[in-house]
């Protein structure tokens, strides 16, 4: 009994008439019965595996002959076996040049069998026609019908309206005639229907028949197309959104949906403005209207309109002022961009007026202008909708929001415009960083739509939430994973490393304190302030200190008269816990406080006071002083060298490692051989 088992289903020709099906369940193959079977006639349908001991000519002339008795469950037997075995192409060979698939139609236009019989039967046909042995052209208009029939019947077999939605899609795709024909036949209200049903299957198989009539509709037929793709929209949002998770299937369809409904705006993405088009103007001027509250201009002389007209362009980010309409001249976006401005302005009016008259009055270089921003993000949301691309055929990635919004770029848009505002805000951007704060809406933009929002109010809400700072958090964490940092094995090794390193950076402050620093006294007239110096013993033992000139050089150890024994320092006091900040409470700056620092020693009433000069003086000693008392640093310029030198040591540890995968975990270590006389004897001379 081998260890590996394949359980499958085996199907084996009894004696008799008919092959026939038997299950055998927890069925072992070894490799060898599996290479023996091979050389035989096998073949896979539903998880069975079927072996043809007869030719497969004798086997077509039986099942034949017993689709033609007299006894339903012969009948029914043979159709069984038909639907199995058709899957092979020299049994399907043999089978149709005995005229068998003519008489599975006239089977199917009689209509006169059992529901299971007609079942097998129209698997059978489909089996046989997914050949291309014989042209889909061959059917006749009968039999069309009364697939069709079983399609818009109300109360049928499931596995029948299944696998006539199958023949008929198969018909769709093979020839325009054939096309129509369905089209005719088919009702649309139907096929919704079908849509709504709880049978995935037949979802599935619905959806399949109304995208090959989508992708099959000619350019004649396009507003057809357009009606019938959006007149059933309804009932996907029960699919996508039910309990029962998208098949691959199903979410290829939504897919082919999405694609060519939003298609359809491709004709105005790829149309540039045309200046002597009244209607295109009326527009244009329109946006110019709806921002800014004017005085009639039928009033005024030609040249003032003129200039009126392109002054109030101007403010509304056209860059060429006395004719806007060349902004427009791009395509893509072409019109479409005219469209999702004129949309907005329209739909949200208030919003539209805030943000032309609340740019408008800032400084020029600070100005988001809203004509060369809606231009941009029009092009962005097309880029990101794929509108323009033909559906891929093994694409599935499909918007959920789209199902439930008619017009999804202008909606998109609408929020998007607005949001493009707010993160130029948050930027500070000018004129120059136009470029940079597109990149950041097109990836606000599209890390909100790859997490799958319904509803346009839960896109609203993803996207406003997502803003500058959470994407400059976002994009460190993606760099760090792509350079592999925080793979548990690397974050191990940088805590093996951190001590090594925190020892490096306690020596490094040790030193420092060796070479000495000036600091300036404290007193209440800035005039008498005097210099002194302190410094550390080469011996780590005593610290040194006294008053210097204001121009003398660095002063040697042994010029320096006081000290205080390291073993006699009680605590270091930062802030305003010192002594000297205390004493002079109310009077010192924040920046003071924040460089103050005291050690006390011998007693608590004793101490010897610091300001340093720089926050780095202050990190430096006060790191310093606490290694010397035995404490940890927790200065932020030990934290920042800490982490500095831990990437940069990480890095060359990993350098022979670029472009290698680094698993979570270790791998798996082998077991030891059971002997290791597996060495080769050099001691013994070659012959």
């Amino acid at each position: 009994m081998p260890q590996q088992k394949d359980i499958v289903k085996i199907a084996i020709q009894m004696p008799g008439a008919y092959p026939q099906l038997i299950q055998l369940d927890q069925v072992s193959i070894s490799t060898q019965e599996r290479s023996l079977s091979q050389r035989n006639r096998l073949d896979i349908k539903n998880g069975c595996i079927l072996r043809l001991t007869k030719a497969p000519g004798r086997c077509a002339e039986d099942l034949y002959k017993g689709i033609q008795s007299s006894d339903s469950d012969v009948r029914c037997d043979s159709l069984k076996q038909l639907a199995c075995v058709s899957t092979d192409v020299t049994f399907a060979q043999e089978f149709i040049s005995r005229n068998g698939h003519s008489l599975l139609v006239k089977i199917v236009e009689d209509a006169h069998e059992a529901p299971l019989i007609m079942a097998h039967t129209l698997t059978g046909f489909m089996e046989l026609m997914d050949h291309g042995i014989v042209s889909w052209e061959n059917v006749s208009a009968v039999f069309i019908k009364k697939i069709a029939s079983f399609v818009n019947a109300t109360v049928l077999d499931a596995s029948i309206q299944q696998v006539s939605l199958a023949i008929l899609e198969s018909m769709v795709l093979s020839s325009s005639s054939l096309f129509q024909q369905v089209k005719q036949e088919v009702t649309l209200e139907r096929l919704l229907s079908q849509l709504q049903v709880t049978n995935q299957q037949i979802q599935t198989k619905a959806m399949a028949l109304l995208m090959a009539l989508l992708q099959t509709a000619g350019h004649a037929d396009r507003q057809v197309q357009h009606g019938i793709s959006l007149s059933f929209l309804s009932p996907l949002p029960n699919i996508i959104h039910s309990s029962a998770s998208v098949g691959d299937e199903m979410a290829h369809y939504l897919y082919v949906l999405q694609s060519v409904t939003l298609n359809h705006l491709e004709s105005r993405m790829r149309m540039p403005l045309d200046s002597y088009n009244q209607d295109q103007r009326e527009i244009l001027h329109g946006l110019r209207q709806a921002a800014f509250e004017t005085e009639s201009e039928n009033s005024l002389s030609h040249e003032r309109r003129r200039s009126l007209c392109a002054k109030e362009f101007k403010k509304l980010g056209f860059s060429n002022n006395s004719n806007p309409g060349q902004d427009l001249l791009r395509a893509p976006p072409g019109l479409l961009a005219l469209d999702t401005m004129a949309h907005f302005a329209s739909r949200y009016p208030d919003a539209y007026s805030r943000f032309v008259l609340e740019n408008s009055s800032r400084e020029d270089k600070h100005e988001c202008p809203f004509a060369r921003s809606s231009i941009q993000l029009t092009l962005i949301l097309c880029e990101i909708l794929s509108i323009g691309e033909p559906p891929s055929e093994t694409g599935s990635d499909y918007h959920p929001i789209f199902f439930a919004q008619d017009q999804l770029l202008d909606e998109l848009f609408c929020i998007c415009i607005q949001l493009l505002n707010k993160t130029w805000k948050e930027m500070r951007a000018t004129q120059e960083d136009f470029d940079k704060v597109m990149q950041v809406v097109r990836e606000q933009i599209t890390r909100t739509l790859s997490s799958k929002p319904t509803s346009l109010e839960l896109f609203k809400n993803k996207v406003n939430a997502l803003n500058y700072s959470e994407i400059l958090k976002l994009r460190q964490t993606e760099r760090l994973h792509q350079e592999e940092t925080l793979a548990p094995p690397v974050l191990e090794l940088k805590e093996r490393l951190r001590p090594e390193l925190l020892e490096l950076i306690r020596q490094q402050r040790l030193n420092r304190l060796c070479q000495g620093t000036l600091f300036r006294k404290i007193s209440s007239r800035r005039r008498q302030d005097k210099l002194w110096h302190c410094r550390l013993s080469p011996n780590h033992k005593v610290l040194h200190f006294g008053d210097v000139e204001e121009e003398s050089e660095t002063p040697t150890i042994e010029s320096l008269q006081e000290k205080i024994p390291v073993a006699d320092i009680k605590a270091l006091l930062m802030g305003k816990d010192c002594p000297h900040m205390k004493e002079h409470k109310g009077k010192q700056t924040k920046e003071v406080l924040a460089l103050a620092f005291s050690v006390t020693y011998d007693v608590e009433e004793y101490s010897l006071n610091f300001i340093a000069s720089s926050r780095t003086d202050f990190c430096l000693w006060t790191d310093g002083l606490s290694v010397l008392l035995g404490r940890d640093m927790s200065s932020e310029c030990m934290r920042s060298e800490l982490e500095t030198l831990l990437s940069m040591e990480i890095k060359l540890r990993l350098l022979d490692l670029e472009n290698v995968p680094i698993p979570d975990s270790a791998p798996p270590v082998p077991k030891p051989p059971s002997n290791f006389n597996f060495c080769y004897d050099f001691s013994q001379a070659e012959q």
